[in-house]
């Protein structure tokens, strides 16, 4: 769309990253709830497969995910950690991989440097892996907080969601929009 050419995806190698937000893109979001166990967690459909083609095109894969659940008291760190690690076993057994995951457990409210829409999660993922060049990433998210993170940090934004209007009207931080991972992910399955 805008500042990112027709050409993105063919443009795309190991030296770029791919940053995806969890609920709602990775696994089925809980209305008005958290994913609090591993139990409740749920790949959306395809999911696994999009993940084992990225592995194939992105140099790193890091998910960052708001979870205000901690802050509400709710579930612990330790439970996320969990959740994240059986995640991540499941998507290796699939092929795909992650690189890491980072997450804000702070309340809305607090409007904490790491929590999405701020950039605190980019910032310490470029700091663990310097070779990380933020303009050369792309920001994968179902929710215009995810899409103003990207844009925050300069990277293409791909909004999740089967809602063109609200990308019409976002058009300025939402560069593409993809109803689901796997259908971003076959962008890439013909150019390799």
């Amino acid at each position: 769309m805008k500042k990112h050419s027709v050409n993105l995806f063919k443009n795309i190698d190991k030296s770029w990253t791919l940053f995806l937000d969890r609920d709602g893109v990775i696994n089925k979001r809980i209305p008005d709830n958290y994913v609090l166990e591993w139990n409740q967690f749920e790949f959306l459909h395809g999911v696994l497969e999009a993940l084992k083609v990225f592995s194939s095109v992105f140099g790193k894969i890091i998910i960052v995910t708001n979870q205000q659940g901690i802050g509400k008291g709710y579930m612990t760190e330790t439970d996320l950690l969990k959740i994240h690690s059986n995640m991540i076993s499941e998507i290796e057994k699939f092929g795909g991989r992650v690189d890491a995951v980072y997450f804000s457990p702070f309340l809305k409210e607090s409007n904490h440097h790491t929590r999405k829409p701020n950039v605190g999660m980019a910032l310490q993922a470029k700091k663990d892996f310097p070779e990380i060049d933020l303009k050369k990433s792309v920001m994968a998210g179902d929710s215009l907080s995810d899409m103003e993170f990207g844009h925050r940090a300069g990277m293409c934004n791909i909004l999740i969601s089967d809602e063109a209007e609200i990308a019409k009207k976002n058009h300025e931080i939402v560069n593409y929009l993809f109803p689901d991972l796997k259908t971003f992910s076959e962008k890439f399955i013909n150019l390799q």
